[in-house]
C-alpha cells in the first residue's frame, strides 16, 4: 500500500529520473527476491565491464581530474573494485541463508529466523575524488543484497559518468541498474527510494537527509572530517613518515580518509621533517609530472591556496617538501606541504583539508592527544603508529572513529570483510562485507508458532494458577 502511494506521489513522470524509478519499482514488485544465481550474474557483469574497459576508465578519470596517473586509478580504484566484487560473490550464498535465532521460554516449541530480503530500489550518490571505487563498491553491496539501483555521479566526473552509463546500458536493463548523467541533485534525492547511500561532504549529507526525510527513506552517509594520526614514542618516525606521506599525498590529498593532521612526540619534529623531505623528493621529484595528481578544479585549488595563506599569516611555518616545486596554476598542481605549529583558529585546523597539506602538532602525553581528539567531531578514520599493545588499547578504547588503521593509514577501507562507515559527523551506516549486505537488506524476522503452544495456558480469565505461573516465570533462570 505504501509503495503504491509512493508511486502515486510521483504524479506525472516529468523527468528521466522519475521514469527510471517507476520502471525499477515495477520490476522490483514483479520480482522482489532475485536468486543467488541472478545476483552472482549481476556481480559478474560489473566485473566484466571493469576488466574489459580498464584503460578507457583510467583515461576518463584522468580527463576529469586534468591529470591523474593511470597507475593510481588502477591500483586504488579498479583493483579494489574487482577484488571487492570477487569477495562478495564468494560469500554471497552464506549471507543469503536465513539466520536461526533463539526462542523465548514461553515459546520453546516454536522457531525463529531472520530472512534477508531486498529493500527494493536504492539511490546511490557518489563523489568525484574516487569516482569509480565509491560508485562500484557500494553498488556491489546493493546488488549482492538483491536490490535495483539508480546512480548519480558527481558533475566533476562527467567523462567517467558518460563512459560507465554507456557500458552499463549495454549490459544491464535500466530497470536493474541505471547511471544518470547530468541529473540534478533535487531530481534524484527527492525520489521515494527504499534506501539512499551518499558519499560526500557533511553539508551535502545534511541536504540528502532532509530530502530523504520527506519520504521516510533510510540513509547511509559516508562523509569525512578531520582524521587524526598519532606517532607514539615507541615507533620509528622514519618508517611512519613513509606510510603517512603516501596516504596523505596520493591523489594530491583528495581523499576523505587521508590523514588530516599529525601528532608527533615533542622533540621529533626535525626528524619527521627531514624524513618527509627525503621521501617526497624521491616519490615526486617533479610535481608537474605524471605521478602527481592535479587538484580537481579551480575552486578547490583556490580554496587550498587560501587555506595555506591563512595558516602562514596566523603564524604557522609552511615547508614545501619537493625542492624547487612551484604552484602550477594552469595544471592545478599544488606542491605537498607540511604546516608546523598550527593553531585552532586557522582554517587548516577547523575544516577538512582535502588536499596536499599536512598540519603537524606535537604532544607531551597521550592524554592530551586523546582529549584533543575527543573534544572534536568524531572522524571517519583514526591512525596510530605503535607496537605497544597497552598504548594501542588506550587509544582504541579511549577514542571513537569510523574506522582505524594501525601502523599505516586508510587501508581498513580496502579490507572487504570489514564494514566501512562513519560515526557522528563523519557519517552513519556501513557497506562492504556482510554488514553492507545487511545494510541494504530488510532482515525480516519470522516466528513460527506450533500447534502445541504453551502460551495458551496464559489466556484469561486469570486465576490463582496464573499468579503462581507468573511468579514462577519471574524466578526461572536459564
Amino acid at each position: 500500500m505504501a509503495q503504491t502511494a509512493q508511486l502515486r506521489h510521483l504524479g506525472v513522470v516529468e523527468n528521466e529520473a522519475q521514469r527510471i524509478f517507476a520502471l525499477q519499482r515495477a520490476a522490483y514488485l514483479r520480482h522482489p527476491y532475485p536468486s543467488l544465481d541472478e545476483r552472482r550474474a549481476n556481480l559478474d557483469t560489473i566485473e566484466r565491464i571493469l576488466v574489459d574497459n580498464t584503460e578507457a576508465i583510467a583515461d576518463a578519470i584522468n580527463a576529469d581530474f586534468g591529470h591523474r596517473a593511470a597507475e593510481e586509478s588502477k591500483l586504488l580504484e579498479l583493483f579494489n573494485c574487482v577484488d571487492g566484487i570477487r569477495s562478495a560473490r564468494k560469500k554471497l550464498a552464506k549471507w543469503m541463508k536465513p539466520q536461526h535465532r533463539h526462542v523465548g521460554v514461553l515459546f520453546a516449541t516454536g522457531k525463529n529466523r531472520l530472512i534477508p530480503q531486498p529493500k527494493g530500489v536504492i539511490g546511490l550518490v557518489s563523489p568525484w575524488n574516487y569516482p569509480l571505487f565509491l560508485t562500484i563498491s557500494p553498488l556491489t553491496s546493493v546488488l549482492a543484497a538483491g536490490n535495483r539501483c539508480m546512480i548519480k555521479m558527481a558533475s566533476n566526473s562527467s567523462n567517467l559518468c558518460r563512459l560507465l552509463a554507456e557500458k552499463f546500458r549495454q549490459q544491464f536493463p535500466e530497470d536493474m541498474v541505471a547511471i544518470l548523467p547530468g541529473i540534478r541533485p533535487n531530481e534524484f534525492t527527492t525520489l521515494p527510494f527504499d534506501h539512499i547511500i551518499f558519499t560526500g561532504s557533511a553539508d551535502a549529507g545534511r541536504n540528502v537527509m532532509r530530502a530523504a526525510a520527506e519520504n521516510l527513506t533510510p540513509v547511509t552517509l559516508e562523509l569525512g572530517g578531520k582524521s587524526p594520526t598519532i606517532i607514539c614514542d615507541d615507533y620509528d618516525v622514519e618508517t611512519a613518515a613513509g606510510r603517512i606521506l603516501y596516504a596523505k599525498f596520493v591523489n594530491a590529498g583528495q581523499t576523505c580518509l587521508a590523514p588530516d593532521y599529525l601528532f608527533l612526540p615533542e622533540g621529533k619534529t626535525d626528524t619527521f621533517v627531514k624524513a618527509a623531505e627525503r621521501i617526497l623528493a624521491e616519490r615526486y621529484p617533479d610535481t608537474n609530472d605524471r605521478s602527481y595528481t592535479s587538484v580537481i578544479d579551480e575552486k578547490s585549488y583556490r580554496r587550498l591556496r587560501n587555506t595555506l595563506d591563512d595558516a602562514v599569516k596566523k603564524g604557522a611555518r609552511a615547508i614545501s617538501l619537493v625542492p624547487g616545486a612551484t604552484f602550477n596554476d594552469a595544471l592545478r598542481k599544488f606542491p605537498p606541504h607540511l604546516v608546523l605549529d598550527p593553531t585552532d583558529d586557522m582554517t587548516i585546523m577547523r575544516e577538512e583539508i582535502f588536499g596536499p597539506l599536512l598540519p603537524v602538532k606535537t604532544y607531551r602525553s597521550l592524554d592530551e592527544v586523546l582529549a584533543y581528539i575527543n573534544n572534536r567531531d568524531r572522524p571517519l578514520g583514526l591512525y596510530l603508529f605503535t607496537d605497544d599493545k597497552a598504548v594501542e588499547e588506550k587509544i582504541l578504547y579511549g577514542t571513537s572513529s569510523g574506522g582505524v588503521t594501525i601502523n599505516n593509514c586508510m587501508f581498513h577501507i580496502a579490507q572487504h570483510d570489514l564494514p566501512f562507515g562513519g560515526i557522528g559527523a563523519s557519517g552513519m551506516g556501513h557497506y562492504h562485507g556482510v554488514e553492507g549486505f545487511t545494510e541494504f537488506s530488510k532482515m525480516r524476522p519470522v516466528h513460527t508458532n506450533p500447534k502445541l503452544s504453551g502460551i495458551q495456558f496464559f489466556y484469561p480469565p486469570y486465576t490463582k494458577l496464573h499468579t503462581r505461573l507468573f511468579d514462577l516465570l519471574l524466578r526461572f533462570k536459564r
